[in-house]
Formats: C-alpha cells, structure tokens, sequence
C-alpha cells in the first residue's frame, strides 16, 4: 500500500572497531532500545552528514575516540524493519584510531568491552549480531525484520 506524501528512511552508523582481532561492544542502559544488551557505538545520521561524518561525531561522543575518515572502510549496509520505522544502516569498519577508549555516556552505557567475533555474547543484539556474522564471512549487504 502506497502513503501519500514521500517515504523517508531513518538511517543510521555503526562502528565495528577492530583490535587484535576482537570487536568493541557497548552494553546499552536507560535508552530504551535493547537496554541490558550489547551493541556497536552507533547513531542517527544528524542530516547533512555523510556516514563517515556521522561515525566520526558518534565515536567521539561515545568512547573518546577520534577517527581519521581515510581509515574507515564501510563492510557492511542492512535495510532493517522496525514496527514504526525502517532503517538503512551503514556498518564502518576502522583498526587505527587515537585517544583512549573510555565511556563518554555512563547514563545509556554500563560498559565498553572488547569480544572475539568467534565469541559475542548471547545478549547482544540481533540485528548487530547479523551484521558483524555476515561481515566476517564477507557479506556486504543484508536484511533483517523483513516478512518471510
């Protein structure tokens, strides 16, 4: 069924920041989204910014961390369902960045923690699970929530 007016996505960035091998997850509080779960530092596109810029802003609020653009890969794009919205999400992958890993927003995060991709916890959330399973075996792009 077609609504009137023009559709209008959300979309969002996810950080997949590679140490050694491992992932870090954040451990959602008070958001209401997942809370008590695990996720990627991540955010909504503030408008008028590109997914790099949007990572950028978003790592720096959220664990300190600045990115230099040129060493961030995109790995991985979802077209995700909701039951009030529908998301594009661009997954960007980075292993060089400066400044000390610390939690920026202990009032949505209890915790920031490193885990092997082999190894992520069983509470981390589904859609990122997807995500960072299709990413190691080199899948680019995917889609969760959708009706079979």
């Amino acid at each position: 069924m077609r609504t009137i007016g023009r559709f209008r996505p959300y979309a969002a960035a996810y950080l997949v920041l590679v140490k050694d091998g491992q992932i870090l997850l954040l451990r959602r509080k008070n958001t209401g989204y997942h809370d008590g779960d695990y996720g990627l530092v991540s955010g909504h596109f503030d408008g008028r910014e590109t997914a790099r810029q949007c990572i950028i802003r978003e790592a720096k609020e959220e664990s300190g961390v600045m990115i230099n653009p040129e060493e961030l890969q995109v790995v991985y794009v979802m077209h995700r369902l909701e039951p009030i919205r529908e998301y594009f999400d661009v997954y960007l992958k980075v292993e060089k960045w400066s400044g000390e890993i610390k939690n920026m927003e202990p009032e949505k995060c209890s915790e920031l923690r490193w885990f092997s991709f082999d190894n992520l916890p069983d509470n981390t959330i589904p859609e990122i699970r997807l995500a960072l399973e299709h990413i190691r075996k080199g899948i680019h792009y995917g889609e969760f929530g959708w009706p079979a």
